[in-house]
């Protein structure tokens, strides 16, 4: 479960900005209704790039929100999908793992909800819609490896602590956009098998890609808790920085 003890800081940071908007919006996937989070720089005129944002297993929480005004700050439009659907918030680590591995055992329908966010987002005033990457976090950074997979027309995807390993290693065919991935070297939630199986799958697919790497022994570093590590978290996200600027240059 996330706490805000350490997410706050960025919060409050992010929220000084009187430019940045944001919103609740609600979009369907099939006769599914979904809530995502909407935030944007009011300030600037014309279309801009814009950043889709999936969340980790407990669902779409301030957190990413809290990423998405970061976003904003740096001139990107940002949306956070909700891929659980409407009201539907798990509220205990029993109940996340539910949740999680209905998408995970059905990737048709995982990747259905990820495109589902990828194209709202793409629908949005401000968004240059052939200007789009998506990013994540832990069941969020292997969706949006999942989004690639699937052939998804986006400039890039960045994963933050996701799951590496493809179900088919033959799709990397498939994926078009460029792909950044952070991780923890000693991940007990990623065994290396799953590291060097995506290496494989990036070879296979000719891909341009890069895999940073730090000397961590935890999963979900960028989140705060008890295997938060600040230097990992703020050396990722400048990670990510150059990613979308090389991107979007």
């Amino acid at each position: 479960m996330k706490t805000l003890s350490i997410a706050a800081l960025f919060v409050v940071a992010a929220a000084a900005s009187a430019e940045v908007k944001t919103q609740r919006v609600e979009y369907r996937q099939g006769d599914t209704v979904l809530e995502g989070y909407l935030a944007y720089d009011d300030s600037k005129t014309g279309k801009r790039p814009g950043v889709l944002i999936v969340h980790d297993w407990d669902g779409l929480t301030a957190y990413e929100e809290g990423r998405a005004r970061q976003l904003a700050q740096m001139g990107y439009v940002a949306f956070c999908a909700d891929i659980y659907g409407k009201g539907v918030r798990p509220k205990s680590p029993q109940e996340n793992g539910a949740q999680a591995g209905k998408y995970r055992n059905d990737p048709t329908l995982f990747r259905a909800r990820l495109q589902s966010g990828l194209d709202r987002l793409k629908g949005f005033e401000q968004v240059n819609a052939t200007k789009t990457a998506a990013m994540g976090y832990c069941f969020g950074g292997g969706g949006v490896l999942e989004l690639a997979r699937s052939g998804a027309d986006v400039n890039g995807v960045i994963s933050f602590h996701g799951s590496l390993a493809p179900r088919t290693p033959s799709e990397a065919t498939n994926i078009k956009s460029k792909v950044l991935a952070v991780h923890a070297a000693q991940d007990p939630a990623v065994p290396r098998e799953a590291m060097n199986a995506f290496l494989d799958e990036m070879k296979e697919g000719k891909i341009d890609y890069q895999l940073v790497v730090y000397n961590l022994n935890v999963h979900a570093f960028t989140v705060p808790g008890p295997q938060y590590d600040r230097r990992a978290d703020e050396r990722s996200w400048a990670e990510l920085d150059r990613f979308l600027s090389e991107l979007f240059a």
